[in-house]
């Protein structure tokens, strides 16, 4: 009856029904904790994998639209600074512009130039060009790769220094042409790659080195070079090098016209091996050309497996989280069927002694909520790199076959084999034209660098699971109420 006194005291209002539901929560301490402790784990196992499932959504679409849908073009026979060959023109990449499905494209020539008063490899590969040479100083230790690739006899030259590698390209921001994951400006601003001036983009290395900044000259090819602005890659051999506009470089290195790769963007990832074989039988015998289709299928295979995992077992987590408050609650509404019986018979209905009693389980689940969503929040990222890992393993054995010291000479739009290799980051290898190396860079980094995302709307969608598990798993134990019959309850008490 003490059950029956309380329900008259709070009335039959909606505010004492939820205020009764709160309290029962914390009836029984000990019960109260268990519960909370294990809906946390199952909503934190949720939130994890609705993070992970949108970040594997986003690393596709990124995969899609920049870097699956590239074609490379370079000259036949070329390698990076190794090779033969002939440069392409610029009637070839207005071929290249003309092709259907073609939507950008990005021409790019390599040089090097050496520092004055030092023995390095200058020019294009060799002392080809007197001229190429500049008042910098290389970034680049030689270490034990450069020293090797710049011994002559077996003896290395005792003031020998690295060359610094200059990259003339129309698209001077673009990661691709630079052959790293990232790109970004740190001061100044950027250059027209279509303009013909004395400007330069200087990598971070190589401007701490000679203590250059937004604004400083330098000399290189005989002329005056003012920097517009400074870059960081986070890549050593590229933090190390200058960008400049592509026709500045063609004029000063004394190669006009002279392109060395082109990369095309192609509308769609599903127009890229046609455009790439149109493009071949165009271009004839004087250039190789190849996609990165074939690991950008791979690299959003491995997301999609990603993606699924995460699916699966966001929709495991839910039924658990729910399967868990229902067994809870069931249990319960059978301790309390004398309470429930009392309270129907001094006149509680079916719906208000229900929903007290999914006012506790959402209590007790939004309190799961919170702490399984801040558990979510340290667990996404290391659980996303673990699923990353185990579906990407195909990827990274192949990154493990050509990827660092994979091959000797480099590849891109201006990096040179020993150059390259002497920078200490990882060797590029060049396939035809699109590079193997460069490309499995590429789309490894794609995988390495899924990252969970976590803003407002998700934390709301953790809390939103959260009140659909308590309702759910509260809906059966609201029907078994509306089956206890007081006089029955009663009886057998």
């Amino acid at each position: 009856m003490a059950a029956g006194r309380e329900h008259g005291r709070r009335g039959d209002g909606k505010l004492g029904v939820i205020i009764r539901g709160i309290k029962n929560a914390f009836r029984n301490s000990i019960r109260t904790v268990s519960i909370t402790l294990i809906l946390a784990l199952s909503i934190a196992l949720a939130l994890v994998m609705l993070l992970s499932m949108k970040a594997a959504e986003s690393q596709i679409k990124t995969v899609k639209s920049e870097l699956g849908n590239t074609i490379t073009v370079t000259p036949a026979g070329a390698r990076g600074f190794a090779g033969g060959g002939t440069p392409l023109t610029t009637a070839n990449v207005t071929t290249i512009q003309s092709t259907a499905h073609v939507t950008g494209v990005a021409a790019t020539i390599g040089d090097r130039v050496s520092t004055t008063g030092t023995n390095s490899f200058g020019g294009r590969g060799g002392n080809d060009n007197s001229n190429a040479t500049t008042n910098l100083t290389s970034a680049i230790d030689p270490g034990q790769l450069g020293q090797r690739f710049g011994a002559a006899g077996g003896q290395v030259p005792a003031n020998f220094s690295l060359p610094i590698t200059v990259t003339g390209t129309t698209a001077p921001l673009s990661s691709r042409i630079s052959g790293v994951t990232s790109l970004k400006l740190t001061a100044g601003a950027t250059i027209d790659g279509n303009g013909t001036t004395n400007v330069a983009l200087v990598g971070k290395d190589l401007a701490t080195k000679n203590s250059l900044k937004v604004g400083s000259t330098f000399t290189a090819y005989g002329q005056t070079i003012t920097v517009s602005g400074i870059y960081t890659s986070g890549n050593t051999f590229s933090d190390g090098g200058i960008i400049m506009p592509l026709a500045t470089v063609q004029t000063l290195s004394g190669q006009p016209g002279a392109i060395t790769s082109v990369l095309a963007n192609v509308d769609s990832i599903g127009n890229v091996n046609g455009t790439a074989s149109k493009l071949q039988k165009e271009l004839g015998s004087t250039a190789d050309v190849v996609s990165d289709q074939t690991n950008a299928n791979d690299t959003i295979s491995s997301l999609d497996n990603v993606k699924t995992i995460a699916t699966y077992s966001l929709v495991g987590a839910l039924v658990a989280g729910a399967i868990i408050i229902f067994l809870s609650m069931l249990m319960i509404v059978r301790e309390r069927r004398r309470e429930i019986g009392v309270l129907k018979a001094i006149g509680g209905s079916n719906s208000k002694i229900s929903f007290q009693f999914i006012t506790e389980a959402l209590t007790l689940t939004l309190m799961a909520g919170i702490i399984g969503v801040l558990g979510g929040i340290v667990l996404s990222n290391p659980v996303l790199d673990a699923l990353v890992t185990n579906s990407s393993s195909t990827s990274n054995a192949t990154a493990a076959v050509f990827g660092p010291g994979g091959g000797r000479f480099g590849g891109g739009g201006g990096g040179g084999g020993a150059a390259r290799q002497a920078a200490g980051g990882a060797p590029r290898i060049r396939v035809g034209a699109g590079g193997l190396g460069r490309g499995v860079t590429q789309f490894g980094n794609a995988l390495n660098n899924v990252h969970a995302v976590i803003g407002f709307n998700i934390l709301l969608y953790g809390l939103l699971a959260a009140a659909l598990i308590a309702i759910v798993g509260a809906a059966l134990p609201a029907w078994f109420i509306s089956k206890i019959r007081p006089a029955e309850v009663m009886r057998t008490e």
